[in-house]
């Protein structure tokens, strides 16, 4: 019985000393773990290494990452440029129309009729009339005994 007493009495002193003794500077020597953000890291064990990348390679691949960059941007720009004068073109068409159609309703106030306006308005009535005789065709072809008994 007392012999397991002096073994319990020396493992609780060990660990007792070794809980006291367990500060960075002291626990430096034999164990080499870390603690951060309350987790102990032991180093090479796990996790990526750092790469050893070579200096040059890395200026150079930064340079051609901004080469590509301007590129893009330069290809962006051009693109809105052509987009907007393409807006612009056709602004400017319809700005056009819009003038065309105000001067026809000033002349139609005066009781003048435009000749633009007879020009559609005989062209809607011939396809008006095309339409219709292309119906009774089809309906004399569909019906040949309907017309006459």
């Amino acid at each position: 019985v007392r012999i397991f007493q002096l073994a319990a009495a020396v493992v609780v002193g060990v660990s007792v000393l070794c809980l006291k003794s367990s500060s960075p500077q002291e626990s430096a020597g034999w164990n080499h773990s870390q603690v951060v953000g309350g987790k102990v890291k032991k180093p090479g064990k796990r996790g990526r290494k750092p790469a050893k990348i070579d200096l040059k390679a890395k200026l150079e691949r930064s340079r051609q990452s901004a080469r590509e960059c301007r590129a893009r941007k330069k290809l962006r720009y051009q693109y809105l440029e052509e987009l907007v004068s393409s807006r612009e073109r056709a602004i400017c068409a319809l700005r056009e129309e819009l003038e065309m159609y105000k001067q026809w309703c000033m002349a139609m106030d005066q009781g003048k009729i435009p000749s633009e306006i007879k020009a559609l308005l005989t062209g809607e009535e011939q396809g008006k009339a095309q339409q219709n005789s292309a119906k009774l065709t089809k309906a004399g072809k569909t019906e040949p005994n309907s017309g006459n008994p």
